[in-house]
């Protein structure tokens, strides 16, 4: 078996520098182009990737370069390779019964009757994975050959790659139970009957020319999963103790990112029989010894897969010489995590200000650090010396910028009291508002954007260009924003929107408006599927100039006697969905946002406006994995986002909305945060967080999902029904919101307006039968 290489990194961006990957596959959705096209635009996209990381440093033939590629989610990948795939779409296997790539589509879309796979958060990341759904009689075998394809068409190009494969404790700790599976049952139960599919799949891949594979195994670090450690670090042993002992298989790399081991598992994957272990150094400390090290090489994470700071490569070095430490039988150098959750090429930013990029990398740049240090670990730490004194003194500049700290912003977060934290009581509040707004029972809404047209985007892009002025941009927003709010007057909706066509990105748009921050031009990130985003960079103190979205709320609210929302994206989002500054607690930083946000909310109550949405669907995303950490985050995000409430009248209601969240997780989290009214993510799950709010004693206006937007489907009138029935028999009437589960920016109008019109009619057929029961 080939050794290790001595610098790595764990994955890296999948969708390409100008979003290749996700503009075929979209082509593909709509049949611009057949499979047979799309897998050719895929090939050349994975071609030129193994192309840019070899002239990044990593070797082409040591296994060095990982093979990450996905159409989708890596999630999916290894369920569809484990013939994972629900009974509902069992009609869509080939008759082989191997899983094409349309099922694999429609597993992750959706289709006709059958809804898709329901979607999460992958850890503590704005990176969306789908859920594998596992029964007691799920039958494993494998299913699909694309790892193995992947690896011979590297081959074929002269690449040795190291395929990438969700792990099997991974895959099952984060599936959930299928439909219909009986009580206590556990998809980890199942994991004696899945590793024989995983042993035949390491088999396929040395037969395909792989000598290393890559397991992740991110599932050992977390405490925030149903499966306790204790259960994990068993199921690990088990599983390695087979996957070691695979005949004909390559050497296997465990990878462990996004926080440390616990030590049950770290002794656990140290024993194990296998030939390499990658542990997260940036958000967790060099483990202690362990018996079986002297046989393994030991892969130390130091350089941050999740942020896009320069990094400190002294301190990283000494890292690693405290890894060598361990006794291991060798020390190789790696990113902390893969590098998709940062942007390609901090080169590629030609808006950026020469002083901020010198403080930055990207995917690029962090492979390259990845370099010097692999070199440091060959031939020392005095082979690297003027490489460390660099990045030190990037680092020191970063300390002395003007816009690091500014006085007036620390001085009044300073002086902030526990008064500024809270506002009255909720009855008081809740009758106040039932007189302004005089709304109906089951009242409907949207969560805020409306589909983001090509004629918006094309509107931008040239205001962008300079091909139009600003007086021709406004007036066609201001045509926009009059023609959705005319359209939700016809439908019949309750409270309104005025549809966001000013907004490129929930977060970026603040971002662009607020001083202590800077926007990229092609800093993509995978956030889910084929959907990208650019987050903004936080690198200073945070404050507001000016009012940012007081005037297109006033408009919108001019054009209808019915409410319209003034739309915010809270605190804990801006910091989760950015890449935030990480020379002081988030907790400082937060507060510096909120206040900003307390004006903006002083400034649309002055302005009249009676509903002020404030958007957290991040607030469950951050919560540390390690349940010891946890408390001091809900106190910091849930103070950060009641202080940019807390200022707001009696009358005037406050909304927020949480996304693919785990409600259960954080109920009392979002309990306190003491919004009037909250809409949360349900219809994926089919209401499964309906029960945790009633059991919850959750006591404010709460809006479960009836329309899943993460999907082409048109939700039926019986569908939407079905889950305003199990929302109204299960929670008080009066508390009882209608809405979709997230913002509309990403469908078409089409499949909107049907959509929203079946939503309507549902909503009126509750109504009707609440009030003769009444």
């Amino acid at each position: 078996m080939t050794a290790f290489p001595t610098g790595t990194i764990l994955g890296y961006p999948r969708i390409g520098r100008r979003r290749e990957l996700k503009r075929a596959v979209e082509s593909h959705w709509t049949g611009a182009i057949d499979e047979a096209e799309l897998e050719t635009q895929a090939a050349s996209l994975r071609r030129a990737t193994r192309e840019r990381l070899a002239e990044l440093g990593l070797g082409r033939d040591d296994s060095a370069i990982p093979e990450t590629f996905s159409y989708y989610d890596q999630v999916l990948d290894a369920a569809i390779t484990v013939g994972a795939l629900p009974e509902r779409f069992a009609s869509l296997r080939s008759a082989d019964g191997s899983i094409p790539l349309s099922a694999y589509f429609t597993a992750a879309r959706g289709a006709g009757e059958n809804p898709p796979l329901e979607m999460t958060k992958w850890f503590d990341t704005n990176y969306h994975y789908l859920v594998p759904e596992i029964a007691p009689d799920t039958v494993f075998s494998l299913s699909s050959d694309r790892y193995g394809r992947l690896v011979s068409e590297a081959r074929a190009e002269g690449y040795t790659t190291r395929p990438v494969v969700v792990g099997p404790v991974t895959l099952l700790a984060l599936a959930k139970p299928a439909d219909g599976a009986p009580e206590g049952f556990r998809p980890l139960d199942r994991l004696d009957d899945l590793l024989p599919v995983y042993a035949e799949l390491l088999t396929t891949l040395r037969a395909a020319g792989a000598e290393w594979v890559q397991l992740d195994e991110p599932a050992l670090v977390s405490e925030s999963l149903p499966e306790d450690a204790a259960a994990l670090a068993a199921a690990a042993e088990r599983a390695y103790a087979v996957l070691g002992a695979a005949s004909d298989r390559p050497s296997i790399l465990v990878a462990a990112p996004y926080a440390q081991l616990s030590d049950a598992a770290w002794a656990t994957l140290a024993a194990a029989p296998v030939e390499a272990l990658a542990v997260d150094l940036t958000r967790g400390a060099v483990p202690s010894s362990a018996a079986g090290l002297e046989q393994k090489t030991l892969v130390g994470g130091v350089i941050d897969g999740r942020n896009v700071w320069r990094g400190d490569l002294g301190a990283a070095q000494a890292r690693l010489e405290e890894l060598d430490a361990l006794g291991a039988a060798a020390v190789a150098v790696a990113t902390s995590t893969s590098l998709q959750h940062v942007p390609h090429d901090v080169g590629d930013e030609p808006d950026l200000d020469p002083r901020l990029v010198s403080w930055l990398a990207f995917a690029d740049q962090k492979i390259g650090q990845v370099a010097v240090l692999a070199r440091g670990l060959r031939e020392g730490a005095e082979a690297i010396a003027d490489e460390i004194a660099a990045a030190s003194a990037a680092l020191a500049d970063r300390r002395s910028a003007p816009g690091v700290s500014d006085g007036a912003v620390r001085e009044r977060a300073t002086a902030l009291r526990s008064a500024d934290f809270s506002r009255g009581e909720y009855a008081v509040r809740d009758a106040a508002q039932q007189e302004a707004l005089g709304l109906p029972v089951l009242p409907t809404t949207t969560i805020g954007s409306f589909p983001q047209t090509g004629d918006i985007r094309r509107a931008r892009a040239r205001f962008t260009r300079g091909e139009i002025d600003e007086t021709a941009y406004e007036g066609f927003l201001r045509e926009e924003i009059a023609r959705v709010i005319s359209l939700q007057e016809e439908l019949g909706l309750d409270v309104l929107v005025h549809g966001e066509p000013e907004r490129n990105d929930m977060v970026q748009y603040f971002a662009e408006n607020l001083d202590g921050f800077a926007v990229t031009r092609n800093g993509w990130v995978q956030s889910y599927g084929s959907r990208a985003t650019r987050p903004s960079i936080l690198w200073g103190d945070v404050s507001r100039p000016a009012p940012i979205t007081v005037r297109w709320a006033t408009y919108a609210q001019s054009l209808t006697s019915l409410p319209v929302k003034g739309m915010l994206t809270g605190p804990v989002t801006i910091l989760a969905w950015s890449f935030v500054r990480d020379d002081q607690p988030l907790g400082e930083t937060a507060n510096q946002v909120a206040l900003a946000l307390r004006d903006e909310i002083s400034d649309l109550e002055s302005a009249g406006i009676q509903i002020i949405q404030v958007d957290e669907p991040a607030l469950r995303e951050l919560l540390p994995l390690h349940r010891d950490a946890q408390p001091a985050y809900l106190d910091w995000s849930v103070g950060s986002f009641r202080l940019a409430t807390a200022g707001a009248g009696d009358a005037t209601q406050v909304h927020t909305h949480l996304c693919y969240s785990e409600f259960a997780v954080v109920i009392d989290a979002i309990a306190a945060l003491d919004a009037d009214v909250t809409s949360i993510e349900a219809a994926r799950s089919r209401g499964e967080v309906i029960g945790d709010i009633r059991t919850s004693g959750f006591a404010h206006g709460i809006g479960p999902g009836v329309y899943d937007i993460h999907s082409p489907r048109v939700p039926s009138v019986a569908e939407v029904g079905e889950l305003l029935d199990r929302a109204v028999a299960e929670l008080p009437l009066r508390q009882v919101w209608v809405n979709p589960d997230c913002g509309l920016k990403t469908r078409g109008y089409d499949e909107t307006v049907a959509s929203l019109k079946n939503i309507i009619e549902a909503t009126r057929a509750t109504r009707e039968r609440v009030a003769v029961s009444a």
